[in-house]
């Protein structure tokens, strides 16, 4: 079998399969089996597989039938134009947290940061690591560090620090319970699903820790939002990932605490400490 076949087989059975990217997910898969670009599919469509390569890719497409997201079966995902590895420790970098970081971009264009001092953030619930490790190396004069409350999650975006060259601090912890640092700027992408939302199938490869919370999902936020009151230093940015449904709560309960609500854009609310 060639690659052109085996593409065209695969398509088919991942389209059977309602995998609504079957074509692209296919070109993943034997891009990564071969350990070439997808480009090179496109040119070598003709090339014949030998048959380690072509059960390798079987059993690769076996696991996106089934559902497993490409990012686990590949091992890494794209965040902001870099690759971060991926495993089930944690969830899976989504294109839609990519605002945080254009959200970044306004607040230390705007209020000229880090011209004059040394600014701090954390990334609470860092999984990954894709959103702290990002934020500094888009902006290496920043201090940046990751929590997480899974050593399992800390560990991978450990690694995925040092493979990118990023310098960041690591701190295993619940949100934000003991610190005491006076913080400038507190990103998030806690866990934010109701058990009782339909999700779909990829999801349930996802550690259910990463997913979902109580109180319709806004359990965990809502203890950020109390606990990221008392380390903001005055004129602080929080920002935060969420469902839209659930953002009219989460704006009415930052404000009660004395947040000022300062933008919406897509899934983030971005709040400012008076």
């Amino acid at each position: 079998m060639n690659i052109d076949e085996w593409l065209m087989i695969a398509t088919k059975e991942l389209v059977s399969a309602d995998i609504q990217s079957a074509r692209l997910d296919a070109e993943l898969i034997l891009s990564h089996t071969l350990h070439k670009p997808r480009t090179y599919l496109h040119a070598h469509g003709d090339e014949a597989l030998d048959d380690r390569r072509e059960e390798v890719a079987n059993a690769r497409l076996q696991m996106r039938i089934e559902h497993t997201p490409v990012a686990y079966i590949v091992g890494h995902k794209e965040f902001y134009g870099r690759q971060f590895k991926t495993t089930p420790a944690a969830l899976i970098p989504r294109p839609e947290s990519e605002t945080i970081i254009d959200l970044l971009k306004e607040i230390i264009t705007n209020n000229k940061l880090l011209v004059t001092s040394k600014i701090h953030l954390v990334d609470v619930g860092t999984g990954t690591g894709c959103l702290g490790i990002t934020a500094k190396l888009e902006w290496p004069k920043l201090n940046v560090t990751l929590t997480d409350d899974s050593q399992h999650a800390l560990n991978l975006a450990r690694k995925n620090a040092r493979l990118l060259g990023a310098e960041t601090s690591f701190i295993k912890n619940n949100l934000l319970r003991g610190f005491t640092a006076p913080t400038d700027i507190i990103i998030a992408n806690l866990p934010y699903v109701d058990r009782t939302w339909e999700v779909s199938p990829e999801t349930k490869s996802e550690p259910d820790e990463a997913l979902f919370a109580r109180n319709e999902g806004l359990d965990l936020i809502l203890q950020l939002i109390e606990q990221a009151t008392l380390i903001l230093e005055t004129g602080g940015h929080l920002l935060l990932e969420s469902d839209k449904r659930q953002h009219a709560d989460i704006i009415a309960f930052a404000e009660k605490h004395g947040l000022n609500h300062r933008k919406t854009s897509g899934l983030i609310t971005y709040f400012v400490q008076p």
